[in-house]
């Protein structure tokens, strides 16, 4: 059978797309001027208007199509018996040329922007030893008196009282004030849902995830309360314009902390902690373990809830999840993949420096 000349010219389309991108990913001033400051505000204010009064996640009903769509692929190839393997390969070719140009136009050349600390006008230098373990005992002393403001008893739990969807709502309010101090975090046109796919998501480890080809910020239904308002701050990061997973971590925590509601400071101060912690584990050991002695119960309680609950869902295709979406990271600009711990510390570290500090 002969193969379908637009299938083959869509094939070739896409070596020459991979080339350009990573041309222009080396071009960071003339993305962040043209794409991530003129064009992407307009394609990511577009998609969010059009999915964001969907009342279902829009996204996750397309990929839910594009695996059926695979399957269906598959079974013609196994009918046919492989009878015309070029067309196939142009068929598969040709897919994959149309999403590497909606994900890269649409969002994705976002990962080789400015990066954030430029933006925030913050060095990026390496932090000691010293100054971690300071930053350290300051955020604990804040997490405890923001956990008893809430709770007004050191032991307790934190019971957040705000329904998920309410939480969107709270985290769109997070972004306007935080936009007051910094004006190029605006958040305009909320599309911010639950995703069909919580369950799969929670045996793959991931909390939520952003759509590129609808613009929705999707968080997982499942994850334990306490981190639901710094997820879906992230994913609305993500939703602005900022790619790269420690940024948007990053930008989450300004979000949260800027915030007026208690939980959402609690669950930005929270999660800062655990990207501490674990530089510590490593780092000083002796000083981690003399540091829990130091946090409220109530809070130790909600983090080993929520360590108790990722590891309920724990399975062998986990960590495969994770190395392919960390092998992904890694081809766009973010060598440490998903194990970017040390840089959202240097950031935390240098933002203190800069505004608390100096």
């Amino acid at each position: 059978m002969k193969d379908p000349l637009f299938a083959r010219y869509l094939t070739y389309f896409l070596f020459f797309q991979v080339i350009f991108v990573q041309i222009l990913a080396k071009q960071t001033a003339i993305i962040e001027k043209y794409y991530s400051h003129l064009c992407y505000p307009v394609i990511s204010s577009t998609y969010r208007k059009l999915a964001g009064w969907i009342p279902f996640s829009l996204g996750d009903l397309i990929y839910i199509l594009f695996v059926l769509l695979i399957f269906r692929f598959l079974y013609i190839v196994i009918r046919d018996q492989f009878d015309d393997v070029r067309k196939y390969l142009f068929s598969i070719g040709a897919t994959l040329s149309i999403l590497h140009f909606l994900f890269y136009a649409n969002w994705g050349l976002n990962y080789y922007r400015t990066p954030l600390n430029e933006k925030l006008e913050m060095t990026n230098k390496s932090y000691t030893l010293e100054h971690l373990e300071q930053y350290t005992e300051k955020l604990i002393f804040e997490l405890n008196e923001i956990h008893f403001k809430i709770t007004h008893n050191r032991q307790q739990k934190i019971a957040v009282s705000h329904k998920r969807k309410e939480m969107h709502n709270l985290a769109v309010k997070a972004y306007q004030k935080l936009q007051k101090q910094l004006p190029f975090f605006i958040y305009k046109n909320p599309s911010v849902k639950h995703s069909l796919l919580s369950t799969p998501l929670t045996y793959m480890g991931f909390s939520g995830y952003f759509n590129p080809f609808t613009g929705e910020a999707q968080v997982n239904s499942k994850i334990p309360i306490s981190s639901y308002a710094f997820t879906t701050c992230h994913e609305m990061a993500h939703q602005i314009g900022y790619a790269a997973e420690n940024e948007a971590n990053f930008i989450a925590y300004l979000a949260t902390t800027h915030s007026d509601n208690l939980h959402f400071q609690y669950a930005g101060k929270l999660t800062a902690l655990k990207y501490v912690f674990s530089e510590l584990l490593t780092r000083s050991p002796l000083f981690y373990e003399a540091q829990l002695q130091h946090i409220n119960s109530g809070i130790l309680d909600d983090l080993n809830d929520s360590r108790r609950f990722w590891q309920s869902h724990k399975n062998p295709l986990e960590p495969w999840f994770k190395k392919i979406y960390g092998s992904f990271l890694k081809a766009n600009k973010q060598k440490g993949g998903m194990q970017t711990y040390g840089y959202m510390v240097r950031l935390l570290l240098n933002y203190s420096e800069k505004y608390f500090i100096e």
